[in-house]
């Protein structure tokens, strides 16, 4: 079992983005709230904490029978101050060697295996993703992070791309809730509107909301 659970998330800084970085969207909640915030996060990992676990022992069991191939899914993100960081969620897709698909192109949805559909419509798959904000990755709630090359692109083409990693990542955010997955260059550019907002007007009112809505998809089933 050891060799499914052991795997690096070790966070390091690309030094090779030479882009003109533009200015972190203010922040204005307050010292306070983001205090409250990472301790909500790390209060309600510890409680998703068993439900992963059964999910983690569940599929040792049938994923070799209807998901061959490795448990996990781990792949180099774009985190707060443009660092990168290891994500970690359970695998979903048929593995390939080399990722080919450009940064504005639709999700290779004929990869995805039989049990991965499950796993992606009752969001099991992104059960692991509490180490990631118990290790201070990420966040329940913020901007999506997305796969680090095609971000170094986002960089380069559009702008606020750089401003939305001023916060931590999150699992779920304002950009999801109201725009759901970004598949062109004008529908990335919309979620980096939504997530400058996000940063710009979050309060506890907010971060209530948002909790309740990803709550309200998990349960219903929505979304791709």
């Amino acid at each position: 079992m050891r060799k499914f659970i052991m795997f690096d998330l070790e966070q390091s800084l690309d030094t090779s983005i030479t882009h003109p970085v533009i200015a972190p969207a203010p922040r204005k909640a307050s010292p306070f709230f983001w205090t409250c915030k990472r301790a909500f996060d790390i209060g309600m990992s510890l409680l998703l904490f068993p439900i992963f676990a059964i999910a983690f022992l569940s599929l040792l069991i049938f994923n070799p029978l209807f998901n061959r191939g490795s448990l996990f899914f781990i792949q180099d993100r774009m985190g707060q101050n443009c660092s990168m960081f290891r994500l970690v969620k359970f695998r979903s897709m048929h593995p390939i060697d080399k990722i080919t698909r450009g940064p504005n192109d639709p999700l290779e949805t004929d990869r995805i295996t039989a049990m991965g559909r499950f796993l992606r419509k009752t969001r099991i798959d992104e059960l692991p993703q509490i180490l990631n904000v118990l290790r201070g990755d990420m966040s329940l709630i913020g901007p999506r992070p997305d796969y680090y090359e095609h971000a170094k692109t986002h960089i380069e083409s559009i702008p606020g791309y750089c401003a939305r990693h001023a916060v931590r990542p999150g699992i779920s955010g304002l950009a999801q809730t109201k725009l759901g997955y970004s598949v062109s260059e004008d529908e990335t550019t919309r979620k980096v509107q939504v997530d400058l907002e996000y940063i710009a007007k979050v309060s506890f009112r907010m971060e209530a909301k948002l909790v309740w809505e990803t709550i309200k998809t998990v349960v219903t089933r929505a979304g791709a």
